[in-house]
């Protein structure tokens, strides 16, 4: 079976192969960038219907259309104007070309290709996105949140320091090369419960940056003070849950600073810590069309109404197939 996964929740347009055992056959993604400022969902959706057709182009170079079993396509969470560009792209291919096609929410797609590329069974997942901060775990049929971010995730918290202090978007990994030059500053530390906060953390240090704090400085805080927040919650939900297993995921699961002191913890609690390759942390078409051919087992999922869910919270989910 050949599934051909479609991504377009916030910045990414990706189209993906996968078979049923799990092998990725093709893979193609570009990103909308800017020099100044973050995401104009308007313009991100423009880029994902440009780019789109040039994609399958290049994934029809490994494998043919026909051979297709499946398409599956991001239905959310995410951007309502980038979604529907996916949207409407998986329905025209299903539609020309007689595929069955299914919709996926985009987390959960996101904490599954974790368990194909890394030996966790049962893992606290730690996934720390753009839009996304939060450590969730398995109970039972459903996802539970244990701990999220109450106004902004890491990442936007990340890319809107960097567009205040003139580094562009994105701005996770050259926040992560500024930092290794950097000393520690003082910034607030916001956890509430198992709950983090990032707002308050980033207007500081741009403020602080406007008084003539180093850029460098600034970079090394942030990281040590908003990982140290986000390890904290993650050692927590170990002990609630009683488990020995951290997946990381997202795509802040890149950085090398936040997966040491993950190792830390994970090694002092005698826990196994996990993280995906890294072309697979961020968003990407792979995990979308892993997760399709995960719920096709199940022929409930084919008769739910295929239209976008911009909030689709993955605490919403009722799992009625093997993780």
């Amino acid at each position: 079976m050949k599934i051909l996964g479609i991504e377009s929740t916030a910045h990414t347009a990706g189209i993906s192969v996968i078979d049923s055992k799990g092998k990725i056959l093709s893979d193609y993604k570009d990103m909308y960038q800017t020099e100044k400022g973050g995401i104009i969902p308007s313009e991100a959706a423009l880029h994902h219907k440009k780019i789109f057709p040039e994609l399958l182009k290049k994934v029809l170079t490994k494998v043919e259309i026909k051979d297709m079993d499946l398409i599956s396509f991001s239905m959310g969470p995410g951007l309502a104007p980038s979604l529907i560009q996916g949207m409407n792209f998986a329905k025209e291919l299903s539609k020309q070309y007689k595929i069955p096609l299914i919709g996926v929410n985009h987390i959960l797609a996101h904490l599954l290709i974790g368990h194909l590329f890394t030996k966790a069974k049962n893992p606290v997942y730690v996934f720390v996105s753009g839009a996304n901060t939060q450590i969730i775990s398995l109970e039972d049929k459903f996802f539970r949140i244990f701990g999220e971010t109450l106004d902004i995730g890491m990442g936007n918290a990340f890319d809107k320091f960097g567009r205040d202090v003139g580094l562009g978007f994105p701005s996770g990994h050259k926040i992560e090369q500024l930092a290794k030059q950097g000393k520690y500053h003082e910034l607030p530390y916001v956890v509430k419960g198992m709950d983090l906060s990032f707002s308050g953390i980033i207007t500081k240090a741009v403020n602080d940056y406007r008084k003539g704090i180093k850029k460098e400085d600034l970079c090394f805080s942030l990281q040590e003070t908003c990982f140290a927040m986000l390890t904290e919650v993650a050692e927590r939900a170990l002990a609630h849950t009683n488990k020995n297993e951290v997946l990381l995921i997202g795509g802040v699961a890149a950085n090398k600073r936040l997966i040491e002191m993950l190792t830390t913890m994970c090694n002092e609690r005698k826990a196994k810590f996990y993280t995906v390759p890294l072309g697979y942390a961020g968003d990407n078409a792979a995990m979308i069309g892993y997760l399709g051919y995960l719920q096709s087992k199940n022929k409930e999922y084919f008769k739910e109404k295929l239209d976008i869910k911009p909030n689709w919270r993955i605490d919403q989910i009722e799992i009625n197939f093997n993780v």
